[in-house]
C-alpha cells in the first residue's frame, strides 16, 4: 500500500537524515534522467533517487524501506538495456542510486584481485588495474559508464568473455545488503572455500531482485606482453567457427577476442563514422575480429596467427585478410566493432535481441531465421554482431528505409516471437549478457523451464518475502 503524504513526507526526511539533505532528490524534473532507460523503451517514476556513499548508509536506507514497506530499485551507470534500473510508476519505490560508493578500497596485485565499491565505473577500475601492473578484462562499449554493481546485477559479458568469462567468472566475493538489512560480508576472496552454499552467485545476475551489490572482490590477470589483432573475411559463418576452433587449438587458448560484423552492421558505421575506414577494399558477407593476447614474450603468437590464416585462405575458407601492424591499426579495428550500436540507432527504429547460441547450432541459427524474417518484412535490414567465441549475437533487426519508425517498432512483440522461437528450436538463449529486467519477463516465462521458473520464485520468496528488492524485474507474473 503507498504511503500517504504525510508518511511520504517523513519517510523522505528520515532517508534525509542518514544520507543528506541533498542526495534525496525528490523534484520530478531533477529526477528525470535516472528515470529513463538508454533506448526510452521504459520510463520510470520514484518517490525519491536517493544516493548513499557508504555502506553503512545503504544498510540504513534498506532498513527504513523495509520499515515503512517501500521497495527500492537500485541503479548503476544506467546503461542497462532491459529496463532493470527504472522503476515502475505503480510500485511507488525509492531509486537506489549506488554512484557515490565508487571507492577503489583495495589493489593486491600478489594476490591478484582488487577491492572495489559498486559505483566504481569500469573504466576507472580497468585502470587503476593498469597502474597496479595488471589486467581487468571486463570490456564493452559503455565502459566510460557503466558501474561494477550494475554489471554484477546483469551478469554483463563483453569481448573478453572468450578467455576471461562474464562478470561471474571475475566475481571472488561479494558485499550485499539483504532486503531487510542485514549485511553479508564476503568479500575475502578465498579462491577454496567450501563451506557451503556458494551465496555469492545468487546475486550475479539478479538485477537487484534479492539484496544491493555495494562491493565486489574481483580477480585480476597478468597484463597481456603480445597483442595481435586481424580483420578477416569470411563468406559463412560454418568457416568462421571452424576458424575460431582451428586458432584456439593452436594457439592454446590465446584467442582473447572474436567478434562477428555483417556486412550492414559495416555498412551503417561506415555511413555514419568518419572515423572509420574499411580494413579491406572490397564487401564481404561477414567478418571476423580476431585478437590474441600472450603473457609472455617467447612465443610468436603473431607468426601463429598468420600461419592459421594462411591455411584458411588456402583452403578457400577465408577470402581476405589483414593483421595489424600496430597497435594503433588494432584499436582502429576495434572502433569499427565499438561504433555498430550508436551507428544502428542512426539509422532509426531497431528491434534488438541479445541471444546465445551452442556454436555448433549458430550458422544453421542463421540460415534457417533469416528467411523467416524477410517472408514477414522483405525490406528488413538484419543488423548481426555480436561475440562469436561465446555464441553471444546481437541480432538486431533495423526497419526499412521505407518504412514509418512507429509502425516498426510496432511490430516489436511478431518479431520477438520468430527470433526466439528460432533461438529455443536450436537450444539457445533469449539473454547472453543484457539481463531479463522488464523487457523479456514474460518471455522467460515462455522459455524458460517450470521447474527452473519455481525454484527461482522460491529463492526470491525466502530471501525478499516482501517483494521490496526491485519488484517487477526479472521474475514473470505468476499465473
Amino acid at each position: 500500500m503507498p504511503l500517504s503524504s504525510a508518511g511520504s513526507a517523513e519517510f523522505l526526511q528520515t532517508l534525509r537524515h542518514q544520507v543528506g539533505q541533498k542526495h534525496v532528490i525528490s523534484d520530478t524534473l531533477t529526477m528525470a534522467d535516472w528515470m529513463v532507460e538508454p533506448r526510452n523503451l521504459f520510463t520510470g517514476e520514484a518517490l525519491a533517487v536517493v544516493r548513499p556513499a557508504t555502506t553503512s548508509e545503504v544498510v540504513a536506507v534498506v532498513k527504513s524501506c523495509a520499515s515503512a514497506g517501500v521497495s527500492i530499485v537500485p541503479q548503476g551507470g544506467n546503461s542497462g538495456l532491459c529496463g532493470g534500473g527504472t522503476p515502475i510508476p505503480e510500485n511507488h519505490s525509492i531509486l537506489l542510486s549506488l554512484s557515490r560508493l565508487n571507492r577503489i578500497r583495495q589493489v593486491n596485485p600478489a594476490n591478484n584481485s582488487l577491492i572495489v565499491e559498486a559505483g566504481c565505473i569500469i573504466a576507472n577500475i580497468q585502470q587503476a588495474a593498469e597502474q597496479a601492473d595488471r589486467l581487468f578484462p571486463l570490456s564493452f562499449a559503455a565502459d566510460g559508464t557503466a558501474q561494477i554493481g550494475g554489471a554484477i546485477g546483469t551478469n554483463a559479458g563483453g569481448t573478453n568473455v572468450l578467455r576471461y568469462g562474464n562478470t561471474r567468472d571475475l566475481v571472488r566475493g561479494l558485499e550485499v545488503v539483504l532486503p531487510n538489512g542485514d549485511l553479508l560480508d564476503d568479500l575475502s576472496g578465498l579462491r577454496k572455500d567450501n563451506t557451503g552454499y556458494d551465496l555469492k552467485n545468487l546475486f550475479i545476475g539478479a538485477e537487484g531482485t534479492l539484496g544491493v551489490v555495494t562491493a565486489a572482490n574481483l580477480k585480476l590477470f597478468a597484463p597481456p606482453a603480445q597483442r595481435h589483432t586481424a580483420w578477416v573475411a569470411i563468406n559463412n559463418l560454418a568457416n568462421g567457427i571452424e576458424l575460431l576452433a582451428d586458432l584456439q587449438q593452436r594457439s592454446d587458448g590465446a584467442v582473447s577476442g572474436c567478434e562477428l560484423l555483417s556486412a550492414t552492421s559495416l555498412e551503417f558505421v561506415l555511413r555514419h563514422r568518419p572515423d572509420c575506414r574499411t580494413p579491406l577494399g572490397t564487401i564481404h558477407p561477414w567478418y571476423l575480429l580476431l585478437e590474441l593476447t600472450a603473457s609472455n614474450h617467447y612465443e610468436s603468437t603473431g607468426q601463429l596467427l598468420e600461419n592459421c590464416l594462411a591455411d584458411f585462405l588456402q583452403k578457400g575458407k577465408v577470402e581476405d585478410a589483414l593483421i595489424a601492424q600496430s597497435l594503433t591499426q588494432g584499436r582502429d579495428f576495434w572502433r569499427i566493432r565499438e561504433a555498430i550500436p550508436e551507428a544502428q540507432k542512426l539509422e532509426g527504429g531497431s528491434i534488438k535481441h541479445d541471444i546465445s547460441l551452442p556454436s555448433e547450432n549458430l550458422a544453421a541459427f542463421v540460415t534457417d531465421t533469416l528467411p523467416l524474417l524477410h517472408q514477414q518484412l522483405s525490406a528488413i535490414r538484419p543488423c548481426i554482431f555480436g561475440h562469436l567465441g561465446d555464441g553471444n549475437l546481437h541480432f538486431n533487426l533495423s526497419q526499412p528505409t521505407a518504412m514509418d519508425e512507429a509502425e516498426f517498432i510496432g511490430q516489436w512483440e511478431r518479431f520477438n516471437r520468430i527470433v526466439h522461437d528460432q533461438v529455443d528450436k536450436f537450444g539457445g538463449s533469449i539473454s547472453a549478457e543484457h539481463g531479463i529486467g522488464q523487457l523479456k519477463r514474460q518471455e522467460l516465462a515462455r522459455y524458460k523451464s517450470p521447474v527452473a521458473l519455481n525454484l527461482m520464485r522460491q529463492i526470491k520468496r525466502s530471501i525478499d518475502p516482501h517483494n521490496l528488492m526491485n519488484p517487477g524485474k526479472v521474475l514473470p507474473d505468476d499465473e
